[in-house]
């Protein structure tokens, strides 16, 4: 196996040079570009997905929470909450609150996955 002495002092040319740092060096501007253009379009691509799924998470999650705000019984499935324990104003303030962030989770999910779509698709 021929090995190399990185102390020798001889000037060879690029092209007799090997190795991956030669390699990168030699790479022209378009190749260059592209590399860099495919680096910013898988990681942004993957983060704008992440979005989307992330945005269909918060809204399952926030109808959930709106859906379990009806279950009255909340000690066991034999008992009730009392119409005096009721409060009927936080009631509807917070089903109001949680609809109000649900349509604004859906109107942002309708542009990121239009946009998302447009993008990467």
């Amino acid at each position: 196996m021929e090995t190399t002495d990185p102390t020798a002092t001889s000037l060879t040319s690029l092209d007799d040079m090997k190795g991956a740092f030669v390699s990168s060096l030699k790479r022209n501007a378009k190749q260059i570009r592209e590399d860099r253009a495919v680096a910013i379009a898988e990681g942004t691509e993957l983060l704008y997905k992440r979005e989307v799924e992330d945005l269909q998470l918060q809204i399952r999650e926030l109808k959930r929470e709106r859906n379990s705000m009806i279950d009255l019984s909340p000690a066991n499935s034999t008992s009730l909450v009392l119409a005096s324990d009721f409060d009927s104003k936080q009631f509807i303030s917070k089903d109001i609150e949680i609809g109000v962030k649900v349509r604004t989770l859906e109107i942002k999910l309708e542009i990121a996955t239009a946009r998302y779509n447009e993008l990467f698709t």
